[in-house]
């Protein structure tokens, strides 16, 4: 129902172009969101009607009169009812405040189990009317130390336009991520640089450059036994959930969220 929603809306659609080296496992199918990822995400927070606060830094979280009062790096704390954490696991870990002692040892040990893969992403943007020469809308790269996905990014998502410029993302390999997470992005930059030059030697030059590092970037080892969330209190109610209690993609996401949703009825 969820896929058949967003289709409906054409927030996703079918993955039509041609991807190079991916693994199609038998029964399943490919979507893509022609306006980018974040487009599913603004969908249903307008659909819930919430009042959104962005670039909140959460660094407290501790109990005041039977409410969960939540400190930020910016601005006074405030309270509330229900805290529902789904940042990635290791930074629930990091929250200071009363949450240290809330979580006991048997849930710490769990959480800590969690693990997640760390990628560098490179986004390259051209000028409207650049040809990027290649017969491919992605690839997988399976014999580079560096990279390992590069997609032509209007063209895998189906939106070529004259007056748009297109776009390129890189993302690197997990071995690649382990080895420079605490390199000079600089030099990190321009190492993936030379490398993508090798893969793709007749990439023009872009007119601007967008490096990313995604310090939790997939699950490789997620909570067991958890149903896609995990109560560390009850009254007031304290809950976590997201991919590091599920899977990495769509459906974990989705399997998480309804977990939580259940979770936090029952408590209304």
């Amino acid at each position: 129902s969820f896929y058949e929603e967003l289709l409906s809306h054409g927030i996703l659609k079918p993955l039509t172009a041609p991807i190079e080296g991916m693994v199609v496992k038998e029964g399943t199918c490919n979507y893509v969101a022609p306006q980018g990822i974040s487009s599913v995400v603004k969908y249903y927070l307008n659909q819930s009607g919430a009042d959104i606060s962005y670039e909140q830094h959460v660094t407290h979280i501790s109990l005041r009169d039977g409410k969960w009062e939540v400190s930020r790096k910016v601005g006074p704390p405030e309270q509330f009812d229900i805290v529902i954490l789904t940042m990635p696991v290791p930074q629930i870990l990091q929250l200071q405040g009363d949450i240290v002692n809330i979580i006991n040892e048997s849930q710490k040990q769990q959480l800590e189990s969690v693990s997640y893969s760390s990628r560098y992403a490179l986004g390259l943007f051209y000028e409207a009317g650049t040809w990027i020469d290649v017969p491919w809308a992605a690839q997988y790269i399976t014999d580079n130390p560096c990279i390992r996905f590069i997609s032509i990014d209007n063209k895998k998502r189906n939106i070529e336009s004259p007056e748009i410029g297109p776009s390129v993302v890189v993302h690197t390999t997990v071995m690649f991520g382990r080895e420079h997470l605490d390199s000079d992005p600089a030099e990190v930059q321009q190492l993936i640089l030379s490398h993508l030059e090798r893969i793709v030697p007749s990439l023009p030059k872009p007119a601007s450059i967008k490096f990313q590092k995604w310090r939790y970037s997939q699950v490789t080892k997620a909570m067991l036994n958890c149903w896609g969330q995990m109560i560390l209190h009850t009254q007031p109610l304290l809950i976590c959930g997201g991919d590091g209690f599920t899977c990495s993609n769509f459906d974990g996401c989705i399997d998480s969220a309804l977990s939580l949703a259940e979770a936090v009825k029952s408590h209304l």
